[in-house]
């Protein structure tokens, strides 16, 4: 997936969120960073983009997001229950009006029958509502990071279409 493709998915989530007078926080495993990488090419950003925790490792989820230790050990780091609670651990610590989390499997190791590599568990959370989605993507671990970036925008896209 181009950046172009991936910085029009941001300046259309802009668009969004500022019509709807709402702001983003970013809770990242799997993309390390991108998704706040690709919201703060934007210019004007600062707007509706508060900021972004990475937690890559477990200790950080719990730590930094609050995600309870419970869950990662039941569910894993790769899962809908460890999403919700990232998202949610981001739109508390940034006060923001909307939250998105990833983790995910990028590769080109760490796969299983369950969670084979390029699966992505991705949240998002409002006021109103919280939601989560599995993802399947295919490709190495860039476009894996990619697709996911560009999957969670669309989707905040979506809803705030919708409102």
């Amino acid at each position: 997936m181009e950046r172009k493709t991936l910085l029009d998915a941001a300046r259309r989530t802009a668009e969004v969120l500022l019509r709807n007078k709402t702001t983003l926080a970013a809770a990242e495993s799997c993309t390390g960073g991108l998704i706040a990488s690709t919201l703060t090419d934007v210019p004007g950003s600062s707007d509706w983009f508060l900021g972004g925790v990475v937690a890559y490792a477990n200790s950080a989820k719990e730590n930094i997001l609050g995600v309870p230790a419970g869950v990662l050990a039941e569910y894993g780091a790769v899962s809908e229950q460890t999403v919700l609670a990232m998202a949610s651990g981001a739109r508390r610590a940034f006060g923001s009006g909307c939250s998105l989390a990833v983790s995910g499997v990028a590769g080109p190791g760490g796969g299983t029958p369950d969670k084979p590599v390029g699966t992505v568990w991705a949240a998002w959370e409002t006021a109103e509502r919280s939601f989560a989605k599995r993802f399947c993507f295919d490709g190495d671990r860039s476009a894996v990071k990619a697709a996911t970036v560009n999957a969670v925008l669309e989707e905040i896209i979506e809803y705030f279409s919708q409102q």
